[in-house]
């Protein structure tokens, strides 16, 4: 990467490129945004002939950067190269932290009648009367201006946010940054109606066209306060809905009601209201082909991506044995979410949870996690340096949970940058000051992060471990410094357990001398494939197959090799193609995500 600067106006620019399979759309922007506007310096994002504020939500939605396009970003001002080095860490943040929307393999269906195809948002089965959407407008006055009704929609979609705790909250967090863009440049409901008017062409035909949905969400919430009243009324009885489109917020109040299915002709499947349907579980499907005819009851089959219109007695049959089989799966493996995961043979594997704060602890105890296999500190470590009672009362909330736990130090460095402490540019980050090294660049930062852990433990049995160690010596060197941590302020640390985290390649050639030092390993898969196979795990076009046989060798060798714990934190855990595997190799401790609690152990049953 490439930096450019002028000496005399203090300007700045260098290129970034679109990693993310979704491209730069409204949640990475709202956040990039959020970071853009703490600096005072003019930004600018150019791309194909045109440029914009890249403080601006709708300017930058209408750039429509698509995976693969390199735009360039300039910055000028007194504080315009502080404001690059942190823009251009955060940009290639999010665009490894942004997932790929799940592709769903259409299986083969056997219905007898005719059938309509389309693209599957979540699975499911659902056999119901089709209710076609309607929505009327009344008109009511308030007695609020137009500025005390965005404040309140601001609130409402902060407490959404607050409320949902799915993946997928962060949209509403991405609306309300959108909202205060926009509140901005609006003085009157009429002004707001225009710019929404003109930011909706401007996405017109473009990749984020489905975003238009938010930007009307967000007139229809703002109205909402001023007295406008918008009904639609769903039936008692089970039923799917079909609608040319629904928008983000009235995926809420379908969620209260009958819905078994959902139909929608004018979406795709990266947009907000898709997003936030798979995130409810509802059965979904993009149908362009506008229903003709259909019979009392309908079938709508998401595992093949179809809906049957006119369906036969033998295909609401064979519809309904499907639905039964899916949801006693579901049911079945949700139920038993608390339940040990043991194998076939009687093997006890224990699953415990990836977690990231203290939220998505509490909904991994509630999903089932017997313990915590990865807490990533990093939650604490936002836009402002965390005080150490804030670390002691939130590690504190965490560690009352559960009985087992692992907790990770601090990684940042890398793709991850903390805005108050200075890590010189590197030419490749990812090879450079992250993770454990950070003990010897910045050891104020890790001796109050240590003192808080050592403090919110009490006497429970924690274990922590150290991210990126490379060698027996840094292990050993980042051990004594945790026990001169404990020594300086008098506190007893005997029920602390200390281990490593198996991502760097050099460990696969020293474990048996780690095994002498260390208590326990926990093998970050992420990271070990990227540095195995030498690719970047947010390149654009390269690609690492997860299921590689190299992978499952490496860590056949460290399982074979080692006597103490050992046990897999990263994203192969949950992949329900490689759990036979991990376990035929003994791996007896898998670590997931809270959403893939319950469905790891069902797979582990299995095996």
């Amino acid at each position: 990467m490439q930096f450019f600067k002028n000496l005399f106006t203090k300007t700045f620019s260098t290129r970034l490129t679109v990693t993310s399979s979704n491209g730069f759309h409204l949640r990475p922007v709202a956040k990039f945004i959020s970071e853009a506007k703490k600096f005072t310096c003019d930004i600018n994002i150019s791309f194909a002939g045109k440029t914009v504020n890249a403080k601006a939500v709708s300017p930058l939605l209408s750039l429509n950067l698509a995976p693969n396009d390199t735009f360039t970003l300039s910055l000028a001002g007194k504080d315009a190269q502080e404001a690059l080095s942190t823009l251009t860490e955060t940009f290639q943040t999010l665009m490894q932290e942004d997932k790929a929307i799940p592709n769903i393999e259409k299986r083969t269906h056997h219905y007898e009648s005719q059938v309509l195809e389309g693209e599957s948002i979540f699975e499911g089965v659902a056999i119901a009367p089709l209710f076609f959407y309607t929505r009327e407008e009344t008109f009511s006055p308030t007695n609020l201006t137009f500025k005390e009704s965005v404040d309140l929609s601001l609130e409402e979609l902060e407490t959404l946010y607050t409320t949902h705790k799915h993946d997928e909250a962060g949209i509403y967090l991405a609306q309300k940054e959108l909202l205060l863009s926009l509140s901005k440049e609006s003085t009157s409901l009429d002004t707001f109606e225009v710019h929404i008017d003109e930011a909706s062409k401007k996405l017109t035909g473009g990749r984020f066209e489905a975003k238009i949905t938010d930007y009307l969400d967000l007139l229809q919430r703002v109205k909402s306060h001023l007295g406008y009243r918008y009904e639609s009324t769903f039936p008692a009885h089970p039923f799917i809905l079909y609608a040319d489109d629904l928008l983000p917020s009235d995926i809420t109040s379908l969620e209260k009601s009958a819905v078994q299915g959902v139909i929608l002709q004018e979406t795709s499947p990266t947009s907000h209201t898709a997003i936030l349907l798979r995130a409810s579980g509802v059965p979904s499907l993009i149908l362009p082909e506008k229903i003709q005819t259909y019979a009392q009851h309908v079938i709508l089959d998401t595992r093949c991506a179809l809906l049957v219109p006119t369906p036969s007695a033998e295909d609401t049959r064979q519809a309904k044995e499907a639905q039964a089989r899916h949801q006693y799966q579901a049911n079945n493996s949700h139920a038993k979410r608390f339940e040990q995961a043991c194998t076939k043979k009687g093997k006890q594997i224990s699953v415990y949870a990836n977690v990231s704060d203290v939220d998505s602890a509490k909904v991994a105890k509630e999903e089932g996690a017997e313990g915590i296999g990865l807490l990533r500190t990093e939650f604490l470590f936002g836009t402002e340096k965390p005080s150490q009672q804030a670390q002691i009362d939130a590690y504190g909330n965490i560690f009352d949970l559960f009985e087992h736990i692992t907790v990770r130090t601090l990684d940042v460095g890398g793709d991850k940058a903390l805005p108050y402490i200075q890590i010189p540019k590197e030419k490749n980050p990812f090879l450079g000051i992250r993770g454990v090294r950070l003990f010897q660049t910045h050891p104020e930062l890790m001796e109050e992060q240590l003192y808080a852990i050592f403090t919110a433990a009490k006497h429970k049995p924690i274990k922590i471990m150290f991210p990126m160690i490379s060698s027996v010596e840094e292990f050993n060197e980042t051990k004594r410094f945790a026990l001169h941590v404990a020594k300086k302020h008098t506190i007893d640390i005997s029920h602390i357990l200390f281990g490593i985290m198996i991502e760097v390649p050099s460990v696969l050639f020293l474990l048996k001398a780690f095994d002498d030092v260390v208590d326990f390993y926990s093998i970050g898969t992420n990271d070990l494939t990227q540095y195995l196979f030498a690719t970047e795990r947010t390149h654009p076009t390269l690609q690492i197959d997860p299921l590689s046989p190299v992978i499952f060798s490496v860590l056949a060798n460290i399982v074979t090799q080692v006597k103490k714990p050992v046990s897999i934190c990263g994203e192969l855990a949950s992949d329900t193609e490689a759990i036979p595997k991990l376990v035929t190799l003994g791996l007896e401790t898998l670590s997931v995500s809270a959403k893939s609690i319950a469905r790891t152990k069902e797979e582990i049953r299995h095996v």
